[in-house]
């Protein structure tokens, strides 16, 4: 699949750590050259580094995804020094731990302000240049959690759950103007996620659960991620549920 993507841009948010370092990595291994956008500076040159080291083209673009502005200027800043947007790449997320009852509402705030407002910022910013172009890709990740409610994860299920309905809204909305959505339901996957639970036992339950022998590597989910892009633009791979072969529990 190498050179597949030779003479697209891809922005991608969360690119500091897990899949969105993973999808940075595939993506510009395919030929594409890459906005990385996240708020570790030093991951994201040292990343950027990575990509020149091995022929690839990228930029590092620091920024906070949970804020408008930032988001907005992400994909701004990706058509200004790279010269257009073909593939957006929404991986920046963060999980908490807690209920309604047990988690304060800046928590809740903080959560789906991450994973759902700051997708649906870069969203936003997108579609008017890709419609320009005639087209692109906006692939956003989401997890099983968006699929099956998790009470112990109240806010990560609820963000997930309405970025899967963004999703498929922003599907029907753009499809027409040659633009794919698409969402990535990753199951238990090796990443970083579990860092910034604040209960010490369910960040140690996270921690095994992700880094557990069966679970699925970083590279998996960017797999998958090329498939999507890879496909002839007629196609639109809208939906793809991906778990550890392992995982045989019924959803």
């Amino acid at each position: 699949m190498a050179g597949c993507l030779a003479g697209k841009v891809a922005l991608v948010t969360g690119a500091s750590s897990g899949i969105g370092e993973a999808a940075a990595l595939a993506l510009a291994g395919a030929g594409a050259a890459v906005a990385l956008s996240a708020r570790r500076v030093d991951r994201l040159r040292a990343l950027v580094d990575h990509i020149h080291a091995a022929g690839g083209k990228a930029i590092a673009l620091p920024g906070d995804a949970a804020v408008e502005a930032e988001a907005t200027r992400a994909v701004i800043d990706t058509i200004d020094q790279l010269g257009r947007i073909d593939i957006l790449v929404n991986s920046a997320g963060v999980i908490q731990a807690g209920g309604v009852e047990s988690l304060s509402l800046d928590e809740w705030r903080r959560v789906i302000d991450i994973n759902l407002f700051g997708t649906l910022y870069t969203c936003k910013a997108a579609i008017g240049p890709m419609k320009t172009q005639g087209g692109g890709d906006i692939i956003n990740i989401s997890s099983t959690a968006g699929r099956r409610a998790a009470g112990l994860f109240g806010p990560y299920s609820t963000s997930k759950f309405g970025l899967t309905g963004l999703t498929e809204s922003l599907r029907q909305e753009v499809g027409g103007a040659g633009i794919r959505v698409s969402i990535v339901e990753p199951g238990a996957t090796a990443t970083e996620v579990a860092g910034g639970i604040s209960d010490p036992a369910m960040r140690a339950a996270m921690t095994d659960h992700v880094g557990k022998d069966t679970a699925m590597q970083p590279d998996d989910i960017a797999q998958a991620i090329l498939f999507i892009t890879s496909l002839p633009a007629r196609a639109n791979v809208s939906q793809i549920l991906i778990r550890p072969t392992a995982d045989t529990a019924a959803m």
